[in-house]
C-alpha cells in the first residue's frame, strides 16, 4: 500500500494502529468543523475499532472495491459515517483531501453512507436499527452461493433499542449464520434517552443497556458473545480472531466493545453534547494539540 496523501505530506504504509487512530480522530474533528455538519462523539468512540478492522482484520482490496470475495462491512449507526470515511481514506479507497467535500450535495461522502455514491460501501444506512438485517441477508446470500467472505456489522448501543435489531438477531441465530459478526460500540451514552415519567426532558442519556443486559440478551438468542476494551488494539484483534475462527458451532458472533464517547479529547470524553456539535476554531486547535498533530496536519 502506498503512502496516503494528506495535503502536502503523507502517512507511510508502516504507521502503527495507534497513530492511524490519532490521525483518524483529527480528520473527524477537522472535517466536521470545516463542513459545519456531522457527528463527532460516536466516530471518536469507534475509531480504534475501524482502524483495527480496516488495517488488520477485513479481507479487502481497496483498489478493487467490488472484489466478490471481499469481506463486507456495514455501518449500521450510519450517522458516524465521517469516522468510517476517515479510515477508508487512510486505507486508500479515496484521497484524504476528498474529505473536504463531506456532506455536500454532489459529494461521494454523504452525511450517512450511500453505497450508490462511494465504492467500498456495502450498504446505505442512516435509519437506525436496519444494518444488522442487511447483514443477515448478505451473510445468508454468501452461504447460499458458497462464497467464503465474512460479513461484519457495527451497531451503536443506543441503536440496539430498535426492535428490528432483535428481529435480525433472532433470524441470524435461527439460520446459523456463523459467517456473521456484529460489533456493538458500547459507549454508554446516547443523544436522547427514555423519557422520565412526568418530566419534560430528553430522558436519561446514560447507559442505554446498564450492567450486563446486552450480553444476556444476545446470549438468550444463542449468539456467541465476546467482551473487549474497544480502545485496546490487542483486545480488539484477539476478539476478531476468535470471531472468525470457525469454531462458533453454527452461531453468529457479537463483540461488545466498551468505549468512551468522544475518546481522545479531554473536553469531549463522556459528554453527550458532543454527539453532533460543531467545534469552534479554538476547540479545533485544542484537538490538534491533544492528538499530537503538527501544524502541517500530520501526526507528530
Amino acid at each position: 500500500m502506498t503512502g496516503v496523501v494528506v495535503g502536502d505530506g503523507e502517512i507511510g504504509p508502516d504507521a502503527d494502529l495507534a497513530t492511524r487512530a490519532r490521525y483518524g480522530r483529527w480528520l473527524v474533528v477537522r472535517t466536521v468543523a470545516s463542513s459545519g455538519a456531522g457527528h463527532i462523539g460516536g466516530p471518536l468512540s469507534a475509531m480504534d475499532l475501524w482502524v483495527a478492522l480496516y488495517f488488520r482484520v477485513l479481507n479487502i482490496r481497496p483498489a478493487d472495491p467490488a472484489w466478490p470475495h471481499r469481506d463486507r462491512f456495514i455501518l449500521s449507526k450510519g450517522h458516524s459515517a465521517i469516522g468510517l470515511y476517515a479510515v477508508m481514506a487512510q486505507r486508500g479507497y479515496f484521497p484524504v483531501d476528498e474529505l473536504a467535500t463531506f456532506d455536500r450535495g454532489d459529494s461521494r461522502l454523504q452525511g450517512h453512507p450511500d453505497m450508490t455514491c462511494l465504492p467500498g460501501l456495502d450498504a446505505s444506512t442512516g435509519s437506525l436499527g436496519q444494518g444488522l438485517a442487511v447483514g443477515v441477508g448478505i451473510a445468508l446470500g454468501a452461504r447460499l452461493r458458497g462464497l467464503p467472505f465474512r460479513t461484519w456489522v457495527m451497531l451503536g448501543d443506543g441503536e440496539c433499542q430498535e426492535g428490528m435489531v432483535w428481529e435480525a438477531t433472532l433470524a441470524a441465530s435461527r439460520l446459523g449464520l456463523e459467517n456473521l459478526m456484529a460489533i456493538v460500540d458500547v459507549n454508554g451514552l446516547q443523544q436522547y434517552g427514555l423519557p422520565k415519567v412526568l418530566e419534560a426532558s430528553r430522558g436519561d442519556r446514560r447507559e442505554p443497556w446498564p450492567g450486563d443486559q446486552l450480553r444476556r440478551v444476545f446470549q438468550s438468542f444463542d449468539w456467541r458473545v465476546l467482551d473487549v476494551d474497544g480502545h485496546d488494539f490487542d483486545s480488539i484483534l484477539a476478539a476478531c480472531d476468535i470471531a472468525r475462527d470457525g469454531k462458533s458451532a453454527g452461531r453468529p458472533t457479537v463483540i461488545l466493545a466498551r468505549t468512551i464517547k468522544g475518546r481522545g479529547l479531554s473536553f469531549m470524553e463522556g459528554r453527550h453534547a458532543w454527539h453532533a456539535r460543531i467545534p469552534t476554531p479554538d476547540e479545533v486547535e485544542q484537538a490538534r494539540l491533544e492528538l499530537g498533530i503538527d501544524e502541517s496536519g500530520r501526526p507528530a
